[in-house]
């Protein structure tokens, strides 16, 4: 991601985007210690705007596909209403253990139950309209999950898609993955059932409201 935004420019901006909780904080060294791939979690400045986000829609219902460790789930819940509440869904038993420990450490604990298994599974089980989902699982089923969860979602609904630059890959697609997110990309941007503007935060995000029928 260096070359999409200069490490100078990239501290620059976390030093201008406000501080994060401790338990998040906590949770980013746990997850390094434990875990690894710290990469996979969203950063602060990302970590931030979700927050901000949901506390604009003030949605009752968030949907997150790729929990992994739990940082973006407790940022959003952070801007949760009273009586909202986050599904999220994660595939490896041992991130949603971790997730689920530092939710439980959080005041959100209530608000969020984590389902383990496959998203489309996940997504198939959600029969309230979604107000806000965050989508960042396997690339490979993103398109897949943008149908299913544009269904389900009410007008003016609002989807978040991480990780869209694919490392910048996406300039010039030559790995399956890549390729993907590239058609998605410009699928999203001609989908007249949605307005979005890519935000060129991080590695990408794609920021996608439903439009009234």
């Amino acid at each position: 991601m260096d070359f999409i935004v200069r490490d100078e420019i990239k501290d620059y901006a976390l030093r201008s985007t406000g501080p994060e909780p401790r338990l998040q904080i906590e949770l980013t060294r746990k997850t390094a210690k434990t875990v690894g791939k710290i990469g996979m979690l969203t950063d602060r400045t990302v970590g931030r705007l979700m927050k901000i986000l949901v506390a604009m829609v003030r949605p009752r219902l968030v949907l997150e596909l790729g929990t992994f460790t739990g940082y973006s789930a407790l940022n959003m819940a952070e801007g949760l209403p009273e009586g909202g509440k986050i599904i999220t869904c994660e595939i490896n038993p041992e991130h949603a253990r971790i997730a689920r420990e530092a939710f439980d450490a959080s005041p959100y604990g209530d608000k969020i139950e984590i389902r383990v298994g496959l998203a489309l599974d996940t997504i198939g089980g959600i029969e309230d309209p979604i107000d806000f989902s965050f989508i960042d699982a396997d690339k490979i089923g993103c398109p897949q999950y943008y149908e299913e969860v544009l269904a389900r979602t009410r007008p003016g609904g609002i989807i978040l898609f991480d990780n869209m630059f694919m490392d910048g890959r996406v300039l010039k697609p030559e790995d399956e993955a890549a390729r993907v997110i590239d058609r998605l990309n410009r699928t999203i941007a001609e989908d007249s059932r949605v307005e979005n503007v890519f935000l060129t935060v991080r590695d990408g995000l794609q920021l996608v409201r439903k439009l009234p029928e």
